[in-house]
């Protein structure tokens, strides 16, 4: 199956800018962008993205409390999510990946790589 829908959570507004550049311009994806948790908690059944990317550091209800709150409702808790955070620490990492994410992209990422980078995970998850 070919990802095309991906919702973003990103509270900084020039990183969505970059983010929609990246992904859809050069990436060809269909993408809808939440600025917090809490809204992508309200949209992401109405868009049924295919692939959550996920910031970790945001006001309110973080990364990480968004992935708990998704997992806990059976209609969405299938969908893959990875975290973007700029905060690398290896121990971070395998805590993400220990909460149920597929993987982790390091910020600041490479906006011309961004959606081949996507594209490899979204390969690795459906080999």
């Amino acid at each position: 199956m070919t990802l095309k829908r991906i919702l973003y959570v990103e509270d900084e507004p020039l990183v969505q800018t970059i983010a929609k550049v990246a992904l859809v311009k050069m990436g060809g994806f269909e993408l809808r962008i939440c600025d917090s948790g809490e809204e992508a908690l309200k949209q992401v059944k109405a868009f049924a993205p295919q692939l959550i990317l996920l910031d970790v550091v945001m006001p309110g209800l973080d990364g990480p409390a968004t992935l708990q709150r998704l997992r806990q409702d059976p209609d969405v808790a299938v969908i893959p999510v990875v975290f973007l955070t700029a905060n690398s620490d290896p121990a971070d990492i395998a805590r993400y990946i220990a909460m149920g994410a597929l993987d982790v992209i390091n910020k600041p990422y490479n906006p011309m790589t961004l959606a081949e980078q996507v594209r490899q995970i979204w390969a690795k998850y459906k080999a």
